[in-house]
């Protein structure tokens, strides 16, 4: 798939021409992007507030991630049993309006609890929602689609300064209880109008009728070959290898950082809201001037530039000093340039060895084991946070270090930047 080189004007051009389900899905992801990004800075802090400690707060990211590895063992099927439409509306109301409403009113650790168990089905409404947004989409536009994706999340951080605003402005508590209220509203209206503008994939009719009299168990034993498949290849391995890595560390940045910068770097709590901004706008402006021209460049220099600038963002958190949140700025600035490198790379190795006649299931299976080998690391990162709130980091810096050396050895990375380098044909997508 050659890439594309865009015009200025091009990404507009493509939104005005999209039509159907990847439409749908664009136009009604900032109604989940914005409540996002208003309440996540303050989440942990918000715990903290009402009486959790840094276990019970690790406890939780590690019991989420048990639950989201079984929700993902049953997406696939799921969605292949029940229609993509479909199982997107009602597991993205379980997933994110039933537990808004419980973090709103929650009084101690088990309302967290409640809401982290419901949550964790997001993994069926992943695998759903993906599968929403490209089947019916033509490959030459997919670039353009998930950039858009991409570009929602980015542009609603910015939305982020008001919920820092109203914290100054008032206590925490009251502040965060009433955006998670805000969130149930907007999400709610993003799941309904999705599931009213939206239609069944033909892929999704397809798979309907196919497993129409098919009894669910039996769809499950289906997954054995498919498991065997991925568990031979090596490619698939370090796919994997990749995704636990990004998945554990960002898990550990978004529960940990808030606490670190507020609890001992004596950062002011209405300030978590402008780093995020700070990361997506260096993220935004990397997509728009430089992506396209970095897509063409082989795998392992910029993955393994990115993990360096991984490396380097944590070195700079860990030895920060207190009360300077312009230093721990600049830790976001170099966080953010490590991650244009990263994500892509991980989205993109990801897709390249999906079936597309089996991608439900196939997705469901690497969510799985994603979240399954992740899933000790948030109790593991809330232990070490009770005895030093620097050590969660110095855990993300080894991990990195780990998977950068499976990066610079993998014989199958090298293949495809040979492959790169011999053809100038990029087969990824920056999602």
């Amino acid at each position: 798939m050659k890439l594309p080189r865009l015009k200025s004007n091009e990404m507009i051009q493509s939104f005005i021409h999209l039509k159907g389900n990847p439409k749908a899905c664009v136009c009604t992801e900032p109604l989940w992007y914005i409540p996002y990004n208003l309440f996540i800075p303050f989440a942990t802090v918000y715990m903290l507030n009402l009486g959790l400690d840094d276990i019970q707060i690790g406890l939780l990211a590690s019991i989420g991630m048990i639950l989201q590895m079984v929700s993902a063992f049953f997406g696939g099927v799921l969605t292949d049993k029940f229609g993509r439409r479909k199982v997107t509306a009602i597991v993205d109301f379980i997933s994110w309006s039933i537990p808004c409403l419980l973090w709103a009113f929650a009084q101690n650790f088990w309302w967290f609890l409640g809401a982290v168990a419901l949550n964790s089905t997001i993994h069926i409404c992943s695998n759903s929602w993906n599968c929403l947004l490209v089947e019916d989409c033509p490959k030459a536009k997919l670039v353009n689609v998930f950039s858009m994706i991409q570009m929602c999340g980015l542009l609603a951080v910015f939305v982020a300064p008001l919920s820092a605003l109203l914290v100054q402005e008032f206590s925490l508590v009251p502040v965060v209880r009433c955006l998670y209220l805000f969130s149930c509203a907007s999400m709610t209206a993003k799941f309904v109008l999705l599931y009213r503008y939206s239609t069944e994939t033909a892929q999704g009719i397809k798979r309907m009728e196919e497993t129409r009299h098919e009894p669910i168990h039996k769809m499950l034993l289906g997954y054995k070959d498919v498991f065997l498949k991925m568990i031979h290849s090596r490619a698939m391995l370090i796919v994997l290898l990749v995704m636990v890595a990004y998945h554990v560390t960002d898990t550990t940045t978004v529960n940990f950082f808030g606490i670190y910068a507020t609890q001992t770097l004596n950062v002011p709590e209405s300030l978590l809201a402008i780093f995020p901004i700070i990361r997506a706008a260096i993220m935004l402006i990397f997509i728009l001037l430089f992506q396209p021209r970095v897509n063409r460049l082989p795998y392992r220099p910029v993955m393994l530039c990115g993990y360096g600038l991984f490396l380097l963002s944590h070195l700079l958190l860990i030895f920060a000093p207190h009360n300077n949140p312009w230093y721990l700025m600049l830790y976001t600035l170099v966080e953010a340039c490590s991650l244009v490198c990263i994500v892509p790379r991980k989205d993109s190795l990801n897709a390249l060895f999906v079936d597309e006649q089996e991608r439900s299931r196939v997705s469901g299976l690497i969510f799985m084991a994603m979240v399954g080998v992740a899933s000790p690391f948030g109790w593991i990162a809330g232990f070490l946070s009770s005895i030093d709130r620097r050590l969660p980091f110095v855990l993300n810096i080894a991990i990195f270090i780990l998977v950068s050396v499976a990066v610079l050895c993998s014989k199958e990375i090298t293949h495809l930047d040979r492959q790169i380098r011999e053809t100038n044909d990029q087969p990824a997508f920056y999602e």
